[in-house]
């Protein structure tokens, strides 16, 4: 990551008193009305929109200049101004990060409520109660699901944040160095939901790293209170899952695409490659599959598995779980013949970034071709990636075509989905968009 340079002649050592005067704003004033004085980063000619329409990264090369004295440290709320210094919002500022400005609130939403204005502590409250009450009209929790996402980062406008609820758990996942700077504000959030009665913190520490944040210092938030493993529910299923495995401990992003599985599974012999802890392969058996298998490399993961069969009351004649390589595994099944119905393939994220996309464009459309292969004239074939570059860069079906012609297979598309709708997306900021699922017929 880039850190950001401002020269000494972009940073003009004056208070904002003796600035020449621009047109009044709500912002503005209300800045003016703080004793240490509030900096304003000033973005470079043309930059504007793209933030007024609601982007709420502020990269370093868009700005101009930033007014102030001193100048604004990491953490610091400032104004964002257009090209004549008038204000188009504020946010909260690093020195070191690539986004040199996290948006929090636009000028306009300032003069319909000015009661958060530069206000984070009372802004983290009305976003918090607002997720909350999204997931309530959404049905969760539920009494048949208490495993979903509360917080997800810029789809509810608290960009860097991330909440999962597991049952009486929140699990806090941290990417911004304002979510560590505001960690006692942001757990007295969490502490007024009813029903939960345990923090646990997952900061993204390689992240943070780039924000500036001396990870060495970082530590879990009452760890002692927090079990490993714990109990949820997802749609009926019972899982145990980890807190010191994947992500936040759950895959809660693919809760709807699980559920679909289980209404087309009745009587399909089913393989889940890359399964972690058995989410679609339980769903599948749920479902009455009359045979699933999955495979996963991760022995904790697939100790959860075998675990869930247990929870579920599943007969563990017609599902069963083997620890093997994904690409190894389909290898050796189509050199013994082997098919299946419904085969569902779940890779880890192959293309980290856009550097990578184009060596991990390949290792899709083998891994693709492969699962093709071993899925039965005229079965499903559910695939996805969880790499936002392949689903931002629009290039998946093509990827999928393209092992189509490698497997000698003709594939029509049936659905496309993406992450469950507890993942809210803001359209302004696209890159928030990482999960693709496609069910694709296999010819």
């Amino acid at each position: 990551m880039q850190q950001l340079k401002l020269s000494a002649r972009l940073i003009k050592s004056l208070p904002l008193s003796s600035l020449p005067s621009t047109p009044s704003s709500t912002l503005q004033q209300i800045a003016s009305s703080h004793s240490k004085g509030i900096a304003k980063v000033v973005l470079k000619k043309g930059k504007t929109q793209l933030f007024k329409d609601g982007s709420p990264m502020v990269y370093s090369g868009a700005v101009d200049r930033i007014i102030g004295r001193p100048p604004p440290k990491t953490g610091d709320i400032v104004l964002v101004a257009d090209g004549t210094e008038k204000p188009i919002g504020w946010g909260l500022y690093n020195s070191v990060s690539m986004f040199c400005v996290r948006l929090m609130q636009l000028e306009e939403e300032a003069m319909r409520d000015p009661s958060c204005a530069l206000d984070m502590k009372k802004l983290l409250e009305i976003r918090t109660d607002a997720a909350i009450e999204l997931r309530r009209r959404l049905g969760l929790p539920s009494s048949h699901t208490n495993a979903y996402r509360l917080v997800n980062s810029e789809g509810d406008r608290l960009s860097g944040l991330i909440v999962d609820v597991f049952g009486d758990l929140a699990v806090i996942a941290s990417s911004a160095a304002w979510v560590e700077n505001y960690k006692p504000e942001v757990e007295a959030c969490i502490n007024r939901i009813d029903g939960i009665n345990h923090i646990n913190w997952r900061p993204s520490v390689d992240i943070l790293r780039e924000e500036g944040m001396d990870v060495l210092d970082m530590k879990e938030v009452h760890p002692s209170t927090c079990p490993e493993r714990i109990k949820v529910m997802e749609n009926g299923i019972s899982y145990a899952i980890s807190l010191v495995g994947q992500k936040t401990g759950f895959y809660a992003d693919q809760r709807e695409n699980r559920q679909f599985i289980s209404t087309i599974s009745n009587g399909q012999k089913v393989l889940d490659i890359c399964c972690y802890s058995g989410g679609f392969a339980l769903n599948a058996a749920h479902g009455g599959a009359i045979d699933v298998t999955g495979v996963d490399t991760s022995m904790p993961a697939l100790e959860l598995a075998r675990e869930n069969i247990v929870l579920n009351n599943l007969d563990p004649g017609r599902i069963s779980f083997l620890r093997e390589d994904a690409t190894q595994f389909m290898k050796g099944a189509l050199s013994r013949n082997e098919s299946w119905d419904i085969v569902i393939l779940d890779p880890p994220k192959l293309a980290p970034s856009k550097k990578v996309l184009q060596s991990a464009t390949g290792m899709y459309r083998n891994m693709n071709s492969m699962a093709m292969r071993l899925t039965k004239k005229g079965g499903l074939l559910m695939t996805c990636s969880c790499s936002g570059a392949m689903t931002q860069s629009g290039m998946f079906l093509r990827v999928l075509q393209g092992a189509a012609s490698m497997a000698g297979r003709k594939i029509s598309v049936l659905r496309e989905a993406g992450a469950a709708s507890d993942h809210p997306i803001d359209p302004s900021y696209p890159e928030g968009a990482y999960l693709s699922n496609i069910l694709l017929r296999v010819l």
